[in-house]
């Protein structure tokens, strides 16, 4: 048997090659959304403001919760601690390998998984992803009613 104690959403997507802004205006927008129905949004880029000097994100670096170790462990516990997994594609010009491997946790740990993706031409559109995608929708509104579908009574 499984008992949700609380809603927690996983925010996955891209980071790599985006500035601080790219990696967190669609999470802080589905943040409030689901704050409005007591769903907490838990963001791989929380308390990591100081990235927020206009530069591109290359790379981890020496602090100790962005250090390789550091993202893999508190990325790998998000996944395993949330209640759904939601993975924003859109407009990926890249391949996000951290996302990828999240979606392989997020598979093991069989966590509800929505991917917001375009219908066609997104680089993440392959046959694994698709496989263990429950829900596939192309825009963010609709993958955050997704979410509140599964964990709303």
């Amino acid at each position: 048997m499984i008992f949700v104690v609380e809603k927690l959403v996983y925010l996955a997507g891209p980071v790599i090659g985006l500035d601080y802004k790219g990696c967190t205006n669609w999470r802080e927008y589905a943040k409030n959304e689901l704050n409005k129905y007591n769903i907490i949004g838990v963001s791989p880029m929380r308390f990591k403001e100081h990235r927020n000097d206009n530069k591109i994100i290359l790379d981890s670096d020496d602090s100790i919760m962005e250090c390789d170790a550091g993202i893999t462990s508190r990325a790998r516990f998000d996944v395993m601690t949330c209640s759904v997994f939601l993975a924003n594609l859109l407009g990926a010009n890249a391949v996000s390998r951290g996302t990828m491997i999240e979606y392989g946790w997020a598979d093991a740990f069989r966590k509800p998984i929505i991917t917001v993706i375009e219908k066609n031409g997104n680089l993440h559109d392959r046959p694994l992803i698709r496989e263990i995608t429950g829900f596939r929708v192309d825009s963010l509104e609709e993958g955050l009613e997704v979410v509140r579908r599964i964990l709303c009574y």
